[in-house]
């Protein structure tokens, strides 16, 4: 059967659904809506895709991003107005996260919407683009899906999802998805290609650069993990002999277990060593730099642009120079054709090699973080709340195999419960551990019961230390104890499971020996659990958070 005899027996949302299938997408995250539901009955009948009911949009839009990250491709469906309005937090996320996400909004009647008629979920104003407009500043791209245009939109949006990493918007009359697809030849997409003459002139250019140089570096960042090109990164680093360095918001996206691995670049906060071979190469080669405030810690990060071959996936700096249309696979492969060599780094050494076995300390961050890093096992997916942990878990030696879910640009607190969630959905072979903090927790617990519901059975780690400790420690401008604010409800975290109906092992732990014993159960359960970190110091905090304080006080002194 051709293509249009096939789009002849499609619907709207069947050919919606086939698309989706065909990229890989066995589960669609989303809350039900009245302008929604006929998208729903549709996908109800699909064998091949199950919906996954969040507690709310914004949860589901958050599972949705970890699910994208892990699979490469996620969609999630809402409905017009209130629903979508509560999801674009998380899709604005995934827009600063290089994250490919399909949203799908439900929207009224057409008839309704060309009467302008005052409906709910709506403005009130007769206004049914309102919502497609805001899209269109947080998406890649957006469309206003019909039959008509379907066969279009549909393959077009997706494919920008792919090609730019970065979430698109398709919103779709009730009534018209149940009408049937009108078939149009299928749409050429231009295909991504690198110039020669490019390619020939960066190469000549970083030769030159490579040819006075004595050794060189190699830095990975966030476009390289989500364009998966640590395999090409390897290969370079192997034919040059380079120590390679990840960036915060690039954490995860080159094997940690390489022996020319170094560690998590972070600039005056992280590791001297680290920080000395970065900055003291002769040669920088960064791949998908991103020089956000995060990456270059607080700008204390010194990278010489003019030293530096910048690789990003559609083009190359180098120095003050700038090659377009060149990919960077391209790219890589010619460095990795130009002869230079350098002796081999030396072993690395990692801040947290060493465990404390002193059992009666209590739980603090320089103890929990080395028996965090010795109970990870090959596989895992570890999924890190913005807070704490975000700086502490950056230096974690990953091992072979695992997966880094974070939002290091975005930073949009309570993201990384329902991530967890979505990450169970999208590997549910795997073992997925969450490292969240009490504060960001009550934003979005809910998704809890859909880990319940859904048979996921992550590891929680939840670190109470009475509040917002990060604010605390970002805020200057008054006395940490005065930031009342900062404060916040004491919550009984093991006993959530009982609120949501599951069952989970759970443990509040106040001493390493406990955390030991609460760690060895946790990994013999066959269920979800949860183990509450109870600091007896809310303060505490890893090394990098201390001195990113020290230099905001600093900074602060020298502007009075």
């Amino acid at each position: 059967m051709n293509q249009k005899m096939e789009l002849e027996n499609k619907t709207v949302g069947e050919f919606l659904f086939d698309c989706l299938k065909n990229e890989g997408v066995t589960e669609i995250f989303g809350v039900p809506g009245d302008f929604n539901f006929s998208l729903l009955d549709t996908l109800e009948k699909y064998e091949d895709i199950q919906f996954i009911n969040g507690r709310n949009e914004l949860n589901a839009g958050y599972a949705a991003d970890a699910y994208a990250r892990l699979r490469g491709l996620s969609a999630m469906i809402t409905t017009f107005g209130v629903g979508e309005m509560s999801a674009c937090n998380s899709v604005a996320g995934a827009y600063s996260e290089n994250v490919p996400l399909i949203h799908i909004a439900g929207s009224p009647k057409s008839q309704e919407q060309q009467e302008k008629k005052l409906l709910h979920h709506t403005l009130m104003d007769g206004d049914f683009d309102v919502f497609h407009r805001m899209y269109e500043q947080i998406t890649i791209y957006s469309a206003k899906v019909t039959p008509e245009n379907a066969a279009l939109e549909i393959p077009k949006a997706i494919n920008m999802a792919k090609v730019h990493q970065k979430p698109v918007y398709l919103v779709m009359a009730i009534d018209q998805v149940t009408e049937k697809v009108v078939p149009h030849l299928e749409a050429e997409e231009d295909a991504k290609t690198t110039s020669s003459a490019s390619l020939h002139q960066a190469g000549e250019h970083a030769q030159a650069l490579l040819s006075q140089a004595k050794n060189a570096v190699i830095l990975t960042d966030n476009m390289a993990y989500r364009k998966r090109l640590g395999g090409k990164v390897k290969e370079l680093a192997e034919g040059m002999n380079a120590p390679v360095a990840a960036l915060m918001q690039g954490k995860g996206g080159f094997d940690e277990t390489h022996p020319f691995f170094i560690g998590v670049y972070s600039g005056e906060f992280g590791d001297e060593n680290v920080r000395r071979i970065v900055e003291e190469a002769d040669v920088i080669i960064s791949v998908g730099l991103i020089r956000s405030d995060m990456n270059m810690a607080k700008y204390t990060a010194s990278l010489d642009s003019a030293r530096m071959i910048d690789i990003h996936p559609e083009f190359t700096k180098i120095g003050a120079a700038q090659y377009m249309n060149l990919m960077a696979e391209d790219m890589l492969e010619a460095l990795a054709g130009i002869k230079f060599t350098q002796e081999a780094p030396e072993p690395a050494r990692f801040p947290y090699e060493e465990v404390t076995e002193f059992q009666e300390e209590p739980i603090q961050a320089k103890y929990y973080y080395p028996r965090i890093q010795k109970m990870l096992k090959s596989q895992d997916i570890l999924v890190v709340e913005t807070g704490t942990f975000t700086y502490g878990m950056s230096q974690i030696r990953l091992p072979k195999g695992a997966d880094y879910i974070a939002q290091g640009g975005w930073q949009s607190i309570g993201y990384a419960t329902p991530a967890a969630f979505g990450a169970s959905v999208a590997a549910k072979d795997r073992r997925v551990i969450l490292f969240t903090g009490d504060g960001s927790l009550q934003l979005t617990v809910q998704e809890i019961s859909s880990m319940l519901a859904n048979g996921c059975k992550p590891i929680i780690f939840v670190l109470n230390n009475q509040g917002y400790t990060i604010e605390k420690y970002l805020n200057v401008q008054v006395e940490i104890e005065k930031q009342d604010y900062n404060d916040i409800p004491l919550w009984n975290y093991t006993k959530l499971t009982e609120v949501f109906g599951g069952e989970a092992y759970t443990a509040a732990v106040k001493t390493m020996g406990e955390l030991d014993s609460a760690i060895e159960a946790a990994e013999q359960q066959d269920q979800l659990a949860i183990i509450e970190l109870q600091t007896s110091e809310s303060m505490d905090a890893p090394e990098y958070l201390k001195k990113m304080r020290e230099m905001l006080e600093k900074q602060k002194q020298q502007s009075e």
